[in-house]
């Protein structure tokens, strides 16, 4: 193996045997579900009380900038959406090309289908520009984007902060199906 193939495989290992599997099933409600006030979610246009609401389509993300301390509590679906713009988006847009996303003009996800495919989709392409990485590719920061690091710590740093998220997600369905004792039925 590549060092590529190596770094894209530790991802794509907890990919296929962790995260991705507890996303099947995910139903709107769930999608949606705020475990206590004040939560940051994804909002139909013009519904959020967040102070920068973000995204150009029917559904916007919560968002401020700076970020509030403490930080609000997110939902699954802000949890997705940071994950498919920022944790990886950016990244394929600076790094692999096919266009830059940005949080501002992203269309996002009204329904927990459509987040899943976004994900998916952007998880494929992130995955595809590791494996054809070279190991010259990897020893040099990148071309493009704002971060001057070398492309293997990037690499690093992306997959660290999926594992991250993915974690908080599969808690977040964990509580979800545990809530007000209604045991471990339903996901």
């Amino acid at each position: 193996m590549t060092r590529s193939e190596r770094l894209a495989e530790q991802l794509d290992w907890y990919w296929h045997r962790n995260l991705r599997p507890r996303l099947d099933g995910l139903a709107d409600e769930e999608y949606f579900w705020e475990p206590v006030r004040g939560c940051w979610s994804i909002r139909p246009s013009g519904t959020s009380a967040a102070p920068m609401p973000a995204g150009s389509g029917e559904w916007t993300m919560d968002f401020a900038a700076p970020d509030p301390v403490p930080a609000p509590v997110t939902t699954i679906a802000w949890r997705l959406a940071h994950v498919i713009v920022s944790c990886l988006g950016y990244r394929v847009g600076w790094y692999f090309g096919g266009g830059d996303v940005d949080a501002r003009t992203f269309a996002y996800a009204g329904t927990a289908a459509e987040a899943l495919e976004q994900l998916d989709g952007m998880y494929a392409r992130w995955n595809a520009g590791v494996r054809g990485l070279s190991d010259a590719d990897l020893e040099n920061p990148p071309a493009a984007g704002p971060e001057r690091f070398p492309m293997e710590n990037r690499v690093l740093h992306v997959n660290r902060e999926l594992i991250h998220h993915g974690a908080e997600i599969s808690l977040l369905r964990d509580l979800y199906r545990w809530r007000d004792g209604a045991g471990p039925g339903g996901i």
